[in-house]
């Protein structure tokens, strides 16, 4: 069965954001953990929490870190704020222990993807333990600006230098691969052959389902709905079921509300074989 859903608001809690996705017949979903575009996390609600485990129990859910962590900036506040934030989220998710924490890989402003890198693998070296329950997922980008991880050379990079190595993994989304230049819609199986014998598909633990506004190879981040965009339908059904691909947790986040979200996961469903 296609384990599918979408990105919720998470402003009244995690019991909410269950019964938003059974409303929308969402098998798994994606939240911020705090504003993407602030710092500020709410307090959390335990009872809310020990609910939502028991409505959720067995499933996989997304956390996604706000876009204003940056772990590679040049900038000292700004790479301080990025470890703060993640050491605090990391906290935070075990109490939903065995889940996936997604984040930006960040922008290396100028001072080189190498740099850029080794400032990511040394947060991560210094903020992830042991015994975390949590995988933290690098997010594939579509190369905008100076961004770090467009590549899968640039996130096996960031892998191999991570000590902890086997808790980390990847959530490829389709519009940045696809804007970074790998063909999705023509040459998905080639995609996946790179990406295995480069990163290794077991590596792979969730997509972000999104089609994109923007050209093959255009470096721009624009996400359009399922099947309107220059990605189209017939690719995503591809897809959601490739055999390599059809038991990850698929998560949209394309432009829509939930009833939008709703018809796309009706859509999605019925083309699942």
């Amino acid at each position: 069965m296609l384990n599918i859903g979408c990105h919720l608001s998470s402003s009244k809690g995690f019991v909410a954001m269950a019964n938003n996705a059974f409303a929308i017949d969402a098998t798994t979903f994606q939240f911020f953990t705090r504003n993407p575009q602030g710092s500020k996390a709410k307090d959390i609600d335990l009872n809310d929490v020990n609910k939502f485990r028991e409505l959720f129990a067995g499933k996989k859910i997304v956390a996604h870190a706000p876009y204003t962590l940056n772990p590679c900036s040049d900038n000292p506040n700004t790479a301080e704020f990025a470890e703060l934030v993640f050491v605090d989220d990391l906290k935070r998710m075990e109490l939903i222990p065995d889940n996936y924490y997604n984040f930006h890989p960040g922008s290396h402003v100028g001072q080189g993807a190498k740099i850029g890198i080794e400032k990511i693998a040394k947060l991560l070296n210094k903020i992830i333990t042991p015994n975390q329950s949590t995988i933290v997922l690098l997010e594939t980008m579509s190369g905008k600006g100076s961004e770090v991880g467009s590549t899968f050379e640039e996130l096996q990079e960031i892998i191999k230098q991570v000590e902890l190595s086997e808790k980390i993994g990847v959530c490829l989304d389709t519009c940045h691969v696809y804007s970074a230049g790998y063909d999705i819609v023509n040459q998905l199986d080639s995609v996946l052959a790179e990406f295995d014998k480069i990163i290794g598909l077991d590596r792979l633990k969730a997509i972000h389902l999104n089609d994109s506004k923007m050209p093959f190879n255009s470096h721009k981040d624009r996400h359009e709905q399922i099947g309107k965009g220059t990605i189209g339908l017939d690719a995503f059904v591809n897809i959601i079921n490739h055999q390599k691909l059809k038991h990850l947790p698929f998560v949209l986040e394309t432009p829509n509300e939930l009833s939008g979200w709703q018809q796309e996961i009706k859509l999605l469903k019925s083309l699942s074989k």
